[in-house]
């Protein structure tokens, strides 16, 4: 079965009786017209569209390796640094259709599912049959072209205790038992962001969990389609309040219904299974196979292009009233711009310094990626927070498409003109900043991009607590003894260098070194095929090194 289109992805979603709850109703009929619904399956039916069109179909898809059919880029396993480039270009595309509010395209968890294909023996040290199930789901996904969602957070009842030691052993989904088919699943699990719409569900595992009998039950990986029985998902209110795309330019397009899902007495089947028990290999899940790079890959293109949208609405925002003249705000301005290129090169050299690992899959190098989640929920914040600052009262004084377009037309025009636009066009920005900073949409997306990958705080311990400090603390050590204490006499190789390490440092090497060859090889704004800027073509990165993050890839739903 070839990539599908937009329309193949609505005609599978509506053939599936899935149970949904939302805004005090169960969804009843075909899920793809809900009200609440229909415009996100829309857009998400265009970017299956976009697979197709001629402009992007050979960025987009590849032949399968066991059919010939073009299936998406998204499911190609990495084995060289180009191969690595084609994933990021196929993720680029989705992302910039959305201006990267889109938290959870299908790229976000195939990516996962790559990664743990090619580390299926990781799974098989458990048991062999589980290195074939995700072997064969991986192959099941990329054929049928699948929209995944998943949850992996336990409800938030009494924090300081694990699942096990909730008052409700059945709060936190457990394994119930098992049986000649598989096994029986009861509790309940957040967030499940596009649950309602998604063809299946990866439920991994949640939080680090002790190697107990009492955390035994807690401890599995599997798949199931969204509509097995007994799956139940209980939506949140929803952002997009029906109003058109003048109104909610954003909401109406792009909000990502949230879930909580339920799991009463739900059958497994033992070869959708990927692990179970064994919760010390489920905390190490994400980390030794890869998939936690693979996501945060695939969430830095999201990044890169929401940085992007952002600073060409502020600079749009900033030219319509004429204020960029101001210092202040020039340097609000740069704060974005600071922000896109840092994030262009942290993307670049984690493809640049990509390395195969133990599996033999070409991995994005995992200090970029992790530098780059625990900095990016941070600065998003201060995003939102110059759109109003520079927007101000026109954030609010901000009439609606009927008033646009009727009684009001005149006044609209007279008394909301801009310096560069006319009153409608600038309604029409100043609509778009304001979805963008202080509707609920732009609400749910600041909570959201916070949380992302888990606690900032913890996650910000964990990277602490796993990056090689050593050789730095090593240099500072060198420096301080090569001078007696007082001696008037300078240290020689002053900076702690020794005898044979580059005085630029071991990672840099010279940068000197083959500018002549650089600069006779390519014209000095030439950029590689396919990129943005600083958008690098380059590769892959290791797996090792990656701390066991027990919010990693949890993101907030």
């Amino acid at each position: 079965m070839p990539a599908r289109d937009g329309r193949a992805y609505v005609e599978a979603l509506n053939a599936s009786r899935r149970d949904v709850l939302i805004h005090g109703e169960r969804v009843t009929g075909r899920i793809a017209d809900h009200p609440a619904l229909r415009n996100l399956v829309r857009t998400y039916a265009e970017l299956y569209d976009l697979q197709h069109q001629p402009g992007f179909r050979d960025v987009m898809t590849y032949p399968s390796p066991t059919t010939g059919d073009p299936v998406g880029v998204q499911f190609l396993l990495p084995r060289t640094r180009d191969d690595l480039a084609r994933r990021r270009a196929f993720m680029q595309v989705w992302a910039d259709y959305s201006g990267g509010m889109l938290g959870r395209t299908a790229d976000y968890l195939s990516g996962a599912i790559v990664a743990m294909a090619g580390a299926a023996e990781w799974f098989g040290q458990a048991d062999p049959a589980f290195g074939e199930n995700i072997r064969r789901y991986y192959e099941y996904i990329r054929e049928h072209d699948l929209l995944l969602t998943h949850t992996l957070i336990n409800p938030q009842a009494n924090r300081s205790a694990g699942p096990a030691g909730q008052r409700d052993p059945y709060l936190a989904a457990r394994i119930v038992k098992h049986t000649d088919q598989g096994i029986v699943i009861r509790g309940a699990r957040m967030l499940a962001t596009l649950g309602p719409i998604a063809d299946e569900i990866m439920v991994f595992p949640s939080t680090l969990l002790k190697a107990t009998p009492e955390d035994e039950p807690y401890s599995y990986a599997f798949a199931i389609p969204c509509d097995t029985p007994g799956l139940r998902f209980l939506c949140r209110e929803s952002f997009d309040a029906g109003r058109s795309r003048f109104d909610h330019p954003l909401g109406s397009r792009f909000d990502e219904i949230d879930a909580i899902v339920i799991f009463d007495d739900v059958l497994v089947p033992y070869e959708r299974c990927f692990m179970i028990g064994h919760p010390e290999l489920c905390n190490g899940l994400y980390a030794e196979t890869s998939a936690t790079a693979f996501m945060t890959h695939q969430v830095m293109v999201k990044n890169l292009a929401k940085t992007e949208f952002i600073l060409g609405l502020v600079s749009l925002l900033t030219d319509a009233i004429q204020i960029e003249r101001f210092q202040h705000v020039q340097e609000k301005v740069a704060e974005i711009v600071i922000a896109r290129e840092i994030l262009a090169s942290l993307l670049r050299a984690a493809e640049v310094d990509a390395a195969p690992n133990r599996w033999g899959v070409m991995t994005p190098a995992w200090g970029p990626l992790n530098a780059g989640r625990n900095w990016f929920p941070k600065v998003y914040q201060r995003f939102v927070e110059i759109i109003r600052q520079l927007g101000a009262s026109g954030l609010m004084a901000l009439p609606t498409e009927g008033d646009v377009f009727g009684p009001g037309r005149a006044d609209v025009e007279r008394y909301l003109q801009a310096a560069t636009l006319d009153g409608v066009e600038r309604v029409r920005l100043f609509r778009l900043a304001w979805d963008a900073a202080l509707s609920a949409f732009a609400g749910r997306q600041a909570l959201y991009e916070y949380f992302f990958f888990g606690d900032p705080v913890r996650m910000a311990g964990a990277l602490v607590a796993s990056y090689d400090r050593e050789p730095f603390k090593e240099r500072v050590r060198r420096f301080l003894g090569e001078e007696p204490a007082g001696s008037d006499e300078p240290a020689e190789a002053a900076g702690g260098v020794a005898e044979g390490d580059s005085p630029w440092g071991a990672r840099l090497g010279d940068p000197l070194a083959g500018v002549q060859e650089a600069d006779s090889a390519a014209p000095a704004t030439a950029s590689a095929p396919g990129t943005r800027g600083s958008r690098g073509r380059g590769s892959a990165a290791r797996a090792d090194g990656q701390e066991s993050d027990p919010a990693a890839g949890a993101a907030a739903g």
